[in-house]
């Protein structure tokens, strides 16, 4: 007989068996007796357990809503213990009764109600358990893996359904994948990813406690910890569940390959997130500027960095684009940053007077430093219409904003200025009419002015 044979004959002998067991019990639980009892009871207090899971869940509710304050944990266990209310219960009742009837009755009388009442507790215990897995997914398929292996396992008939899921089987060589090994792989995966979890989660909150350690050091430590926990915990589960992977080793490099060629921004874009916090470049809390992108870095990913700019936005970086891009990290070396802002005064005014009232004028704005760092202002030229001044000062908080600040100056300039007499001129033009008494006739006037009148549109147009 082929091996195909012989594993299709196995599955037939283990669904026979299965359903073997399965009419004994239907059989017996039909014919009056205290089995049936037992089912009937069960029966009822499952229906009283779904009628006091509604109650209860109204009271809940109403007590949630009449009080004020409560924190967040508190609000989702308050919401998971509503959700299981009824097995939780009947975990309770079932269980009452279970020793109850132990005391008055033969134990005979009372295994199925001990069964149920054992049964709730373990699921109960299970989907408690399973909270710690933070996918949605991978958490249901871990919890009704387990509601079922436990129930199986209780009911006395896990080793004919384990036996029945093996035969259903790919074998190709060696290599043998079953349905029972793809279930127990993804059990024990989330498992242990749910372990890897836990830990990195309290491995990256000491290091991030840890003030010797840079931001940027900080962020490829908690990196390189997850990417090593999930790591180990994904080989272990398939090595726990026996799946070899020396056979899969040709076909996996020829994935890789292929990868490697579809993926090459992806994996570039993650060694220049290493090399970027390898080298300290930027770091989260840095105000930087790229293109048109202004904004102080959120937060280090593998394959971008999140750019929050001053209008809400947030901009996601890819990293290679920081890495061949020029990037200007106003808070690289140091935090300050030194602003300019350029005005003019009329040539009446004393310029030893305009320099002083523009440092001062700075200088009472506040975010402007006036220590270590002062104000300055110098004479950049002479203008047509105004002497030209250049205003610099220096800030150490770029993520507060530069406009806000630099219009603060100007309002601070302009208040200055108004009270104490310094005119901010404006370009001025002179049209002068000419007529007969000038020597040119009239038509000639007329195109005379038309001309100078497009001349001066034309300089107001290019001022």
């Amino acid at each position: 007989m082929e091996p195909e044979e012989e594993a299709f004959a196995a599955a037939l002998m283990s669904v026979d068996e299965i359903w073997f067991l399965f009419t004994t019990f239907l059989q017996s639980i039909l014919t009056p007796g205290w089995r049936q009892n037992q089912i009937l009871i069960v029966i009822g207090l499952a229906v009283l357990c779904y009628g006091l899971h509604i109650i209860s869940g109204r009271i809940i509710d109403n007590q949630v809503r009449a009080r004020e304050g409560w924190s967040k944990w508190q609000l989702r266990m308050i919401v998971q213990i509503k959700r299981r209310m009824g097995l939780i219960l009947f975990a309770l009742i079932a269980s009452s009764v279970y020793l109850i009837m132990q005391q008055i009755t033969w134990p005979s009388r009372s295994y199925f109600i001990g069964l149920a009442a054992t049964l709730a507790v373990v699921w109960t215990g299970i989907a408690y358990a399973a909270r710690l897995v933070r996918n949605r997914f991978l958490r249901r398929l871990v919890t009704w893996g387990l509601w079922i292996y436990a129930t199986l396992y209780f009911v006395g008939v896990s080793d004919e359904v384990a036996e029945f899921l093996d035969d259903l089987a790919l074998d190709v060589g060696d290599f043998h994948l079953s349905l029972l090994t793809l279930i127990m792989a993804a059990v024990v995966i989330g498992v242990l990813f749910t372990v890897a979890r836990l830990i990195s989660s309290t491995t990256a909150a000491s290091i991030r406690k840890n003030e010797d350690i840079s931001p940027s050091m900080q962020v490829l430590a908690v990196k390189a910890v997850q990417i090593t926990l999930y790591g180990l915990a994904f080989f272990m589960a398939i090595q726990a569940v026996g799946i070899d992977l020396t056979g899969l080793a040709v076909l996996s490099g020829a994935i890789g390959v292929g990868l490697g060629f579809g993926l090459q921004k992806v994996v570039s874009n993650l060694v220049s997130g290493v090399i970027i916090l390898l080298d300290k470049s930027i770091k989260p809390g840095d105000v930087i500027s790229l293109g048109e992108t202004f904004g102080w870095i959120n937060s280090l990913g593998a394959r971008y960095v999140s750019v929050v700019t001053r209008d809400g936005r947030e901009y996601l970086i890819p990293n290679e684009d920081l890495i061949t891009g020029q990037v200007v990290n106003w808070s690289h070396s140091d935090e300050y940053v030194r602003l300019d802002i350029f005005f003019g005064t009329s040539y009446g005014c004393d310029p030893h007077q305009v320099r002083a009232l523009a440092i001062e004028a700075a200088a009472d704005v506040s975010r402007v430093l006036v220590h270590p760092r002062k104000p300055v202002c110098h004479i950049v030229g002479f203008g047509d219409s105004s002497v030209d001044y250049i205003l610099r000062f220096w800030i150490r908080d770029p993520t507060g904003g530069l406009t806000n600040i630099r219009g603060n100056v100007y309002l601070a300039l302009w208040d200055a200025f108004k009270e104490n007499n310094i005119s901010i001129p404006f370009p001025q033009r002179e049209v002068r009419l000419l007529n007969k008494a000038d020597g040119l006739p009239k038509e000639d006037a007329e195109l005379n002015f038309d001309a100078h009148s497009s001349r001066e549109r034309e300089d107001g147009a290019k001022n």
